[in-house]
């Protein structure tokens, strides 16, 4: 897969012809070009998931449409990070903005770095996150967290849009 950039113009209405969550730039384009559907590879028998399979099965499904708010899309995506790789997450968590940690292995630790964090457990991990941020700061702690964990930059794009 190649990777291309395009004006934010051109972005918003390849965004904007999207019909369901996790539907590709590619499949978007194809579309509307009335181009063929790429052909799909086999399947390739392996022992253990392919990096960014849980995200992409989440993408895929209607998970992250099933939720009610960004908060609740941002808590969902940070478990199934944390379920496909704890390890790489864990290293992750150490991101911080300016003045605020955003991760911490304790809901008191985030109370101590801030006064309005409401910070949140994610489930199924030893982590607790901070929620009192706009969407977009949710955006950027999940690139950031993505990105050093290792995601591709379109699959992290996906993501945060999903948010």
């Amino acid at each position: 897969m190649k990777t291309i950039e395009v004006d934010e113009d051109l972005y918003r209405y390849i965004a904007s012809n999207t019909r369901h969550i996790g539907e590709s730039a590619s499949d978007i384009l194809r579309r509307l070009l009335k181009l063929e559907p790429a052909a799909v590879a086999a399947p390739v028998a392996a022992s253990s998931p392919a990096p960014g399979q849980g995200i992409a099965q989440m993408l895929g499904s209607n998970q992250l449409a099933a939720e009610e708010s960004a908060i609740d899309r941002f808590m969902r995506i940070l478990s199934v990070l944390y379920r496909e790789n704890p390890a790489s997450f864990a290293q992750a968590t150490d991101i911080k903005g300016r003045k605020r940690i955003y991760f911490a292995d304790s809901e008191a630790a985030l109370l101590a770095a801030g006064n309005t964090t409401k910070p949140k457990a994610i489930e199924g991990s030893p982590y607790w996150v901070i929620t009192n941020t706009n969407t977009g700061r949710k955006r950027n702690i999940v690139a950031q967290l993505m990105a050093a964990m290792g995601y591709p930059h379109g699959l992290i794009e996906r993501v945060c849009q999903s948010i």
